[in-house]
């Protein structure tokens, strides 16, 4: 949920806490790419060991979830990430991968220094290092989790037009219509 929560914080809420969601041609696109990497296993594909649907967790972070693939090569673990579009211009992606690396090194022990997405429109593989910088834009999107959590309350539509267009939950989140209704409120 870090990457809905990256991408809207209001999405994070409808999602995580009132357990919505739209599933329209994207998303059921999005789910049947996923069916291999969903199904859990480990197999050789010649040096490298790779594991499908791993379990993750942060007692630290108090975090937990899935990694679609960690590859295993040369002692090294790599968390691997398939998404349904192209690269976005956005982090959420990329902090998605870096809670997933935060776990495996708090697991093993063993430090985790890059990773993958692999984006299914444009059949590319980019490579995320974990940065200093990646890693405390990570934890801090965990605190804001937490943070929205003890509010307790749906936060506000953002004003982003690109991110609601391209959002299949629009139709329940209703971002221009709430807007209007606030600015009515305000005025009232």
């Amino acid at each position: 949920m870090l990457n809905q929560l990256e991408y809207c914080e209001r999405r994070f809420w409808l999602m995580y806490v009132q357990g919505e969601m739209e599933v329209n041609a994207p998303v059921l696109e999005g789910i049947q790419q996923h069916e291999r990497v969903h199904t859990g296993g480990v197999e050789q594909q010649g040096a490298t060991i790779v594991h499908r649907r791993v379990y993750l967790w942060s007692d630290r972070l108090r975090l937990v979830g899935f990694a679609d693939v960690v590859e295993e090569r040369k002692g090294e673990l790599i968390p691997v990430e398939y998404k349904r579009g192209r690269m976005g211009r956005w982090l959420n992606d990329h902090i998605q991968l870096c809670a997933q690396a935060i776990c495996l090194e708090e697991r093993t022990g063993k430090p985790v220094r890059e990773g993958a997405i692999f984006y299914w429109k444009s059949r590319r593989r980019v490579k995320v290092e974990f940065t200093p910088e990646l890693r405390a834009r990570t934890e801090q999107a965990i605190a804001r989790a937490f943070q929205l959590l003890q509010e307790g309350r749906l936060p506000p539509p953002i004003d982003h037009r690109t991110k609601c267009h391209d959002c299949s939950l629009e139709p329940i989140c209703l971002p221009r219509e709430v807007e209007i209704l606030l600015k009515l409120e305000e005025e009232g």
